[in-house]
């Protein structure tokens, strides 16, 4: 087997963040040749694999509900959605007092803000959009400056995963098989994903990956989502049981785990989808490379580790049962966090759109970006 491994820069031409004819995981849609007024269009992702369906929000509330049912989910996404959630929760109080649209506007980011706790891109866009409008006196004025910061950080999450996706494939080789957890893809993003953009880069540039992936229970992330992606970009892969990973790792077919992100400490601590810190623990037991591939606003320099990173819980229905099916008995307690923290010391690097961060990550994920050239 060709252990060739790919230059930086080498790549062909990049893959399209959306594969033709299919829905966008986030759009904004306006018949204004200014954009607006405007909606925040989305994929159902709780409907898919079996369809594909759009939702349509014309409110705050709307963009938040889409937010917490997961119809929109994955860092970069939400904190895509989040900034346009802004122009669409203020863009019908254009003509209100200048008093009156700022409490608008400082409501609506409320809101928006607490959607998720633990992905810090949320917070982060929402923040960067109400900084970008200080000053501006005129509520029509600051709702066209939302919406281009908003624009602005669309664009600029789509070169991040372009470039997440040149920087990981340098890690693989040509034939390799790989393992994945959760979904990071172009569902996870607005470009064509964290973690999965490395195979998506991979393919295009020839590499044939194989991509082993997790159901991920209790929401079946990595069945719904990942699977469904891999037959969408043509990529070899197979859908395992979560429990089966470890096995798998043992054999030695893995050569490399790969991972994304919700909030990234000051240490390197990670905070993923739950079941990646056990995945991260079994690949270092088995002498596996573990990477974490997430865009720098994933990184939050004001905790100092990962015990400071919140964790969310989600309601317990979605343990007790299953596709709508019970499986537990009626009103027996739960225990469901959303993510958990993988230590730093598990992450052989952490990939972002700057480059290849290796340990000591409190050093390392400061550095200055640094050129594929």
């Amino acid at each position: 087997m060709d252990d060739r491994r790919v230059p930086p820069g080498s790549q062909s031409s990049a893959p399209p963040s959306t594969p033709a004819g299919a829905i966008p995981t986030v759009a904004w849609r306006s018949a204004s040749p200014d954009g607006l007024p405007g909606s925040l269009e989305f994929i159902d992702q709780t409907r898919l694999p079996q369809s594909s369906v759009l939702v349509r929000c014309d409110d705050a509330e709307a963009v938040r509900s889409a937010i917490q049912r997961l119809v929109v989910r994955g860092a970069p996404a939400i904190g895509v959605a989040g900034a346009y959630g802004l122009v669409v929760g203020t863009q019908g109080a254009a003509a209100q007092s200048a008093e009156q649209f700022a409490a608008v506007l400082k409501g609506v980011a409320e809101r928006l803000r607490s959607s998720r706790p633990t992905a810090v891109n949320l917070a982060w866009a929402v923040d960067r959009c109400v900084a970008a409008v200080a000053g501006i006196a005129a509520p029509r004025d600051v709702v066209r400056r939302l919406l281009a910061e908003a624009v602005a950080i669309h664009a600029e999450d789509e070169a991040a995963c372009a470039a997440m996706g040149r920087y990981g494939a340098t890690l693989l080789r040509e034939g390799g098989t790989y393992l994945t957890h959760c979904n990071t893809g172009r569902l996870a993003a607005t470009g064509i994903g964290t973690a999965f953009g490395v195979f998506v880069t991979a393919k295009a540039m020839g590499l044939r990956p194989t991509v082993y992936v997790g159901e991920v229970r209790p929401l079946l992330q990595g069945a719904r989502l990942t699977a469904f992606e891999l037959r969408e970009r043509g990529i070899d892969g197979f859908l395992m049981p979560d429990s089966a990973a470890g096995s798998l790792l043992r054999t030695g077919a893995i050569e490399a785990v790969f991972v994304g992100a919700d909030r990234i400490a000051a240490n390197g601590d990670s905070a993923n989808k739950i079941g990646t810190y056990p995945l991260a623990e079994l690949a270092r037991a088995n002498g596996v490379p573990f990477y974490v591939v997430a865009p720098t606003t994933t990184i939050d320099a004001s905790i100092a580790d990962g015990s400071s990173i919140p964790i969310e819980s989600r309601g317990a229905d979605e343990v007790r049962g299953i596709g709508g099916v019970r499986t537990a008995p009626d009103g027996f307690p739960v225990h469901n966090p959303a993510f958990d923290v993988t230590p730093a010391h598990l992450i052989s690097g952490i990939v972002t759109e700057r480059g290849i961060a290796r340990a000591p990550y409190a050093q390392s994920l400061r550095q200055p970006p640094v050129s594929l050239r």
